[in-house]
């Protein structure tokens, strides 16, 4: 669906505006399509994505720092989000030794079980990027790249 139709906006200030919009569009787009497949495991898009970091980081504990860096969503607070993740039992959460003001926190079994059935739900669904190429991948995870920059 062309971005024109899908926000029932035909005018644009520039190419460049109706490009940020279709890139604001289709982030959301897309975080609604993941927020479908993850709601049954009751889980949010912000718990995924620190279950996904310390899987990373696995068997390594991940500090609230290293989770806050490295979360998509910058504006998420990863205290809260780490918290409803170790009331459900799927992260743990420990002071450090060496210094008591930092939490170390890692993934439980229970954490990689969950993710493992995601992972398999989350596959069929990127199925649906296969629309582009392989080349048309690595071109706009070039331009993408190229916009941060």
């Amino acid at each position: 669906m062309k971005i024109e139709d899908a926000i029932q906006q035909t005018k644009f200030k520039s190419e460049y505006h109706k490009m940020v919009i279709n890139i604001l569009y289709t982030s959301k787009w897309i975080e609604e399509q993941n927020a479908v497949v993850l709601k049954p495991f009751g889980i949010s898009n912000q718990q995924f994505n620190i279950l996904r970091i310390l899987r990373g980081q696995h068997p390594k504990c991940a500090s609230m720092t290293t989770l806050q860096e490295r979360m998509l969503d910058k504006m998420s607070n990863a205290s809260r989000l780490v918290e409803k993740l170790r009331v459900k039992g799927y992260v743990l959460r420990t002071i450090d030794e060496k210094n008591r003001r930092q939490v170390k926190v890692n993934i439980t079994d229970k954490g990689l079980e969950i993710l493992q059935k995601i992972d398999v739900i989350m596959a069929n669904k990127e199925k649906e990027f296969e629309k582009f190429s392989v080349d048309e991948a690595f071109v706009l995870n070039d331009l993408l790249d190229k916009l941060r920059n």
